[in-house]
C-alpha cells in the first residue's frame, strides 16, 4: 500500500485538530498536537477513516464495533481474504440493512471479530482498548509468543494486571512491533478505556508506516 501524503490539511482545520489531539494520551506532551496532526492527515488522506460533516476528525470520540469493523476491513483489505466460510453469516442484530452490514460479515468470516453466544455482533457497543487492539492483531497476525516471552513485554507496565487474558498476547504483539500509544507519563496501557479514534488513528499511523519503511520502528527484544 502506498500512501501519499498531501501538502497540508486547510488552516483552520489544522488549528481545529491541534485544539482537540491535546487530550490524546501516549505521546509526549511538547510535540504531541503536531505529531498527532500528521497521523490523523495520513489515515484520512489513505481513506481508512473520515472527517464528520463539519469538517473535524474528533479524535476524542470513542469507537463502537461497528466502526472498528470498517475501519479493519479498510486497512487491511479483509474482503480480499479467502476464508473457509461461504455465504452470508446470519448477524442477530446488523440486518442487511444496517450501514455497516458488510464490514461485520467481513470481519466474522475471518474470524478477526466474533459474535456472542446469542449471535449477536453488538454493533453499538463501545469498545475497550483491550477489545479494539484484540481486533487490529487478529488482522495483523498475532505473533507466536510463550507465557514468558508476553510477560517480558507486558509486565512493565503499571496496569499489566487488568488485561483481559483473551487480549494479553494480541496487545503484547502491537506492543513488540510499536502499534499502539502508551500512557508514557504514568507507564499505563489503558486496557478498559474505551478506545478513541485518536487512539486508533496512531495505531494505523504506525502501520502504514511500517509499510513505507519498516525499519524505521524498532522491535522490542524478547530476550
Amino acid at each position: 500500500m502506498l500512501i501519499s501524503l498531501q501538502n497540508g490539511i486547510a488552516r483552520g482545520k489544522a488549528i481545529a485538530l491541534l485544539s482537540l489531539t491535546v487530550a490524546i494520551v501516549g505521546l509526549p506532551s511538547v510535540v504531541l498536537s503536531q505529531e498527532m496532526v500528521g497521523r490523523i492527515e495520513q489515515v484520512v488522506n489513505a481513506g481508512i477513516m473520515s472527517e464528520y460533516p463539519d469538517g473535524q476528525f474528533h479524535p476524542e470520540r470513542v469507537l463502537v464495533k461497528a466502526e472498528i469493523a470498517a475501519i479493519l476491513v479498510k486497512n487491511f483489505n479483509l474482503d480480499q481474504r479467502r476464508t473457509g466460510q461461504t455465504g452470508a453469516v446470519y448477524v442477530k442484530d446488523v440486518p442487511q440493512n444496517h450501514w455497516a452490514y458488510q464490514y461485520v460479515q467481513t470481519v466474522v468470516r475471518t474470524g478477526v471479530m466474533k459474535l456472542d453466544r446469542e449471535g449477536r455482533f453488538q454493533p453499538g457497543e463501545k469498545v475497550t482498548r483491550a477489545a479494539g487492539l484484540t481486533a487490529f492483531a487478529q488482522a495483523y497476525g498475532l505473533f507466536q509468543m510463550t507465557q514468558g516471552e508476553i510477560g517480558r513485554v507486558l509486565d512493565s507496565y503499571r496496569d499489566a494486571n487488568q488485561i483481559p487474558d483473551w487480549a494479553r498476547v494480541a496487545i503484547a504483539t502491537l506492543i513488540f512491533e510499536d502499534l499502539t500509544n502508551i500512557d508514557t507519563a504514568s507507564n499505563r496501557i489503558e486496557p478498559l478505556r474505551p478506545m478513541t479514534r485518536g487512539d486508533i488513528a496512531y495505531t494505523l499511523s504506525q502501520y502504514l508506516a511500517k509499510l513505507q519503511n519498516p525499519g524505521t520502528i524498532p522491535s522490542i527484544p524478547l530476550d
